[in-house]
């Protein structure tokens, strides 16, 4: 029989990073049952991945179904997903929210409110969820829950005066919790005799039985055995399992109805057919699709190349898989000249690709040359009040086009280059506003705005370019603030920049995986701490090696690796001088002859020794 729809609240978990949601949780599913005692010892119940455990960060949203008995008398069945806080997986907080109706808005009874608290409340707030404020970790000495409800009430504009007071850890305040999401948050709305409408908020790849689908029915029911279809690709499947996740799955006899969270397997196996945000319904019904997720468009590009023993195919087999559950994920395949054949990959941020690089290597055991991170810039090829020119078609040519690496920027000349921009919104300690105003200002940071919350905290608000964020301004924060700072940004249009493309020329031949683009007042001191890393890891020749960085034709750097020594002379004992002259000037004349039909070739050792000192440059 179908649980009662009035007797359903779907809920998810936000906060800034490590405030305590995945422990907070795990605290949940043991109140409810849905994690038995022997696995108490295990707090990382929904941080199954290696990668989570490892880090101590949630980077996958995770879905929970929990039965509570009320005070009522009634059971209540709870669909919990636990969210991740860094700011490079806000896509799967957005994707988690709109399988809600409300949620529980964590903060650090310590550290208040942060960057990421008041981004992910605003997600909350736009899809118009119920937010339950709850205070968290008040059992450390340092907690303040005074002064953290009257921050949330300052800079949220949120009511505290009904915010709970927990403690994840200890097992404080978890039956108010319960309570509180029962009695404020609301039933889900949908009409379980309509047409079947289900939203897909996640999917997994299995080897035995293809692709699981995570879904919130919206509308209607399914079972075992229906027919459906997906309605952005129109493939039909039967469903061959139906049930909840609890966190394991726990296959449902009834199916799930209208309002309902739980996941299905249906024998899919090509991923192409699946897309996230997309609709599942019954074959039989004329359903509309419901409104999907915003496309994230991906902030940080890198090529991604396979090396050693790890094929093309292999690498292709596993970025297709990855973008099946992480959608925020976005890949193309490119050739690398040097490199060979790869794939351009698109991130949200410089974390996010460092974990997705991660998940390649250890999920599928894959060898890989990572180039480095690069930004969309957008090339404008003429002046606007220029008259358009047309292709032999009659279609005008376009007049501004996007590129994502150095070789896209045309050969031919263009009208300007502009270079993303991001607003970004620093919280620190009062005291710490000079050392990040000088932090910020040497990255071309241009200052908007200057807040406070409350008598010791501050939001600096900055416009700044996203090629200056994305390296290491994070960890260069956390330094100066001494670990007390943080940052959320959003993106807020392009602006024209004095940028150019600076190419390595080795032995006069360009490089394009090291091509880079920046701001000319960086252009030569990269360019000459890239040339000094390419002169230590070369091995000499029989010939000088020049190593070059330039703008166009202009050179601003140069290094030279000198040709390896060979004594001509060595067999001649005595005798007339003049013989040793000839058989030295014999070689001058191969040398010369040799440096202008040699070959350089740079070792794939020297790319990755390049790349990290690139990263350690900026």
């Amino acid at each position: 029989m179908p649980h009662p729809q009035h007797l359903i609240r779907n809920f998810c978990i936000i906060a800034h990073i490590d405030h305590g949601k995945s422990t907070l949780a795990e605290r949940l599913l043991q109140a409810t049952g849905a994690m038995k005692e022997r696995e108490d010892k295990d707090l990382t119940v929904l941080d199954g991945m290696d990668l989570e455990r490892e880090r101590g960060i949630t980077i996958k949203a995770k879905a929970v179904c929990l039965w509570h008995e009320h005070s009522d008398g009634q059971t209540y069945q709870l669909n919990l997903i636990d969210t991740p806080g860094h700011v490079d997986f806000s896509y799967e907080v957005t994707r988690s929210l709109q399988a809600c109706e409300g949620c529980l808005l964590v903060v650090d009874a310590s550290q208040g409110v942060q960057a990421q608290t008041v981004a992910n409340y605003l997600l909350a707030t736009e899809l118009n969820l119920t937010v339950i404020p709850t205070i968290n970790k008040i059992d450390l000495p340092s907690a303040r829950p005074d002064v953290v409800c009257a921050e949330i009430e300052e800079s949220l504009a949120l009511d505290a005066s009904m915010a709970i007071r927990a403690s994840a850890k200890q097992g404080i305040g978890i039956a108010e919790i319960l309570t509180a999401v029962v009695e404020r948050i609301p039933p889900p709305v949908g009409d379980r005799a309509a047409a079947t409408q289900g939203l897909i908020f996640d999917a997994i790849y299995d080897d035995y039985r293809g692709i699981i689908l995570y879904v919130r029915l919206v509308n209607g029911s399914l079972k075992k055995g229906d027919k459906i279809r997906l309605i952005r690709s129109a493939k039909t499947y039967e469903i061959s399992d139906i049930g909840r996740l609890r966190p394991k799955m726990v296959p449902s006899p009834d199916g799930l109805v209208a309002g309902e969270v739980g996941y299905i397997c249906a024998a899919i196996k090509a991923l192409t057919d699946v897309k996230v945000g997309d609709t599942i319904t019954l074959e039989s019904d004329q359903a509309q699709a419901l409104t999907g997720f915003r496309e994230m468009k991906p902030m940080v590009y890198c090529g991604l190349y396979p090396s050693g023993e790890t094929t093309y195919d292999q690498l292709r087999e596993a970025v297709e898989k990855l973008s099946l559950n992480d959608a925020s994920f976005r890949w193309s395949p490119e050739s690398g000249g040097a490199l060979g054949h790869g794939f351009r990959c698109g991130f949200l941020g410089m974390l996010h690709m460092e974990i997705c690089q991660e998940r390649l290597e250890r999920e599928h055991d894959l060898d890989m040359v990572q180039t480095a991170p690069t930004v969309t810039y957008v090339v404008n090829l003429r002046h606007a009040s220029a008259p358009l020119e047309y292709e032999k078609d009659g279609t005008p040519k376009p007049t501004r086009i996007e590129i994502t690496t150095p070789g896209e920027l045309p050969r031919d000349g263009y009208e300007s280059i502009e270079e993303p921009l991001v607003l970004i919104h620093f919280m620190l300690p009062a005291e710490k506003i000079g050392p990040v105003m000088q932090l910020v200002s040497e990255r071309r940071g241009e200052f908007q705005k200057q807040d406070y919350l409350g008598m010791n905290r501050c939001v600096l608000t900055y416009k700044m370019p996203l090629a200056e964020v994305i390296y290491d301004l994070f960890d260069k924060l956390k330094s100066v603030t001494q670990g007390y700072g943080t940052m959320d940004y959003e993106f807020c249009g392009y602006q024209v920049a004095d940028l150019v493309r600076v190419d390595i020329l080795v032995h006069n031949n360009a490089c394009d995986a090291l091509a880079f683009i920046c701001h000319k007042t960086q252009s030569e001191y990269r360019g000459r701490a890239i040339i000094k890393s390419l002169k230590e890891e070369i091995p000499k020749h029989l010939f000088e090696v020049a190593l070059q960085a330039a703008i166009g034709t202009r050179v601003i750097a140069r290094e030279t690796i000198k040709s390896i020594g060979k004594n001509v002379t060595a067999k001649c004992y005595g005798g007339d001088v003049s013989r040793k002259r000839k058989l030295l000037e014999k070689q001058k004349e191969g040398k010369k002859r040799m440096k202008m039909v040699g070959s350089v070739e740079v070792p794939q050792a020297a790319f990755m020794a390049v790349l990290k000192s690139r990263n350690e440059a900026e």
